[in-house]
């Protein structure tokens, strides 16, 4: 038998540092929310693929779509030779998506290449290039995700010098308000840049590694304002919250507004590559043909998953089971907090949920409990992630195919594990 001590020490000297890797096990089988090693060893997933896998590990449907479309055919560059299946998942998603009027939707492989080209299309439809996105945010590891990510640590330090024409400004959490934040759009609109310059303004309905923060409703009222009155586009960046996570299959329908451009990838594929940028119709008609694409772009196998993960998003209600399950988990963290000092807040929306951490004399974030609350728990048999821009956070992914059983021993593991 192939030992976990075995294979790190290969996966060491075959692959570089920079692709951090968290757990020292490594998988041979997964199914819906359970992952076995190489060892036999067993771990209730709460990551699920960072909230890749709102259906859970090779859901039947999932796999039973794949293995179809295999005997088809795997391959032909959807923009050289182009197939049924894809342009029917861009229907479905113009449908479904919260944009006002007629939709279009192009697909892409990864989550940062949506973002990219959902930058690269707002600034060909609007003729100008800045763009503004907010500190704590995440939008990718590419050049211009790194760009508009708002953390240095890990991801821009020592990779020079970033893209030009993109500004931050304060989220709002902690001790920054909504309007301290629309303010700081104004400002920079006198000091920076000038609105006529700008293309976007970026932000995820609820921060990922910034911290699972919510939107406020008021602070997306405040951008469609600023966005319509200068010409600027609103987009929306629904590569994590996407596909029934925060309760709705978008978390934009949470709010009253809608957004110009929205990115999706992650639970779109149920494990496969595939991501996407949908919009109105003719901010999305605007780049010339060639302007947007990829050789594996809408890949079929990928494309029949994501129109299987739609069906079973409908079919098993992961929407309301989302809601129901975010409940479960708030409930127990809040009755945790009530005997813990240390607990500075529990948040979310749907099943995005997240706890965070101070030192309950000093009021510092406090890092240090939150990975041995994640080595506690994982050395108990369950996977969690931590976010913040303190590593301060413990964010909930679970799939929400995850069996009642299993959940309620999950959030027993997770009190057993603050509790150390």
């Amino acid at each position: 038998m192939t030992t976990n001590t075995e294979l790190k020490q290969r996966r060491l000297a075959a692959a570089p540092r920079g692709v951090g890797v968290m757990c020292e096990f490594h998988a041979a089988q997964a199914d819906n929310a359970l992952i076995t090693d190489v060892e036999g060893n067993q771990y209730i997933d709460f990551a699920a693929g960072i909230a890749v896998l709102n259906t859970g590990h090779r859901h039947p449907r999932i796999v039973a779509a794949v293995q179809e479309q295999l005997t088809h055919f795997t391959h032909t560059a959807y923009q050289i030779v182009p197939y049924e299946s894809a342009i029917s998942l861009a229907e479905r998603i113009n449908a479904l998506s919260p944009i006002d009027g007629p939709a279009k939707t192009a697909f892409f492989t990864t989550g940062v290449e949506a973002v990219e080209n959902a930058v690269k299309i707002a600034r060909f439809a609007t003729g100008r290039s800045g763009v503004i996105a907010f500190q704590g945010a995440f939008h990718g590891r590419t050049l211009m995700g790194l760009t508009l990510t708002g953390k240095v640590l890990p991801y821009k330090a020592g990779f020079g010098a970033m893209v030009p024409d993109v500004y931050h400004v304060p989220f709002p959490a902690k001790d920054v308000t909504v309007e301290d934040s629309l303010a700081a759009i104004h400002m920079l609109f006198k000091t920076d840049v000038a609105p006529q310059r700008v293309a976007a303004i970026i932000l995820e309905p609820v921060q990922g590694e910034g911290g699972f923060n919510p939107v406020p409703t008021a602070l997306f009222e405040g951008l469609r304002k600023i966005c319509d009155e200068h010409g600027i586009l609103l987009i929306a960046d629904e590569v994590q919250t996407g596909f029934a996570r925060t309760g709705k299959l978008f978390a934009m329908e949470h709010h009253t507004v809608k957004a110009d451009l929205i990115t999706m990838a992650k639970s779109l594929g149920g494990g496969m590559p595939i991501s996407g940028v949908v919009g109105r119709a003719a901010v999305m008609d605007a780049p010339n043909p060639g302007g947007l694409g990829g050789t594996y772009a809408a890949n079929p196998l990928a494309v029949a998953a994501a129109h299987a993960v739609l069906d079973v998003i409908e079919g098993e209600k992961l929407c309301a089971r989302a809601v129901e399950l975010g409940d479960r988990l708030q409930t127990r963290l809040k009755a945790i907090q009530q005997k813990d000092a240390g607990i500075s807040d529990v948040r979310g929306l749907g099943s995005m949920v997240a706890v965070e951490f101070h030192n309950a004399t000093t009021g510092a974030p406090d890092a240090a409990r939150v990975n041995a609350i994640v080595q506690a728990a994982l050395a108990k048999g369950l996977l969690l992630l931590t976010c913040g821009l303190y590593g301060n956070v413990i964010r909930f992914l679970h799939p929400l195919t995850i069996e009642d059983a299993q959940f309620d021993k999950a959030l027993d593991l997770i009190e057993a594990a603050i509790a150390g």
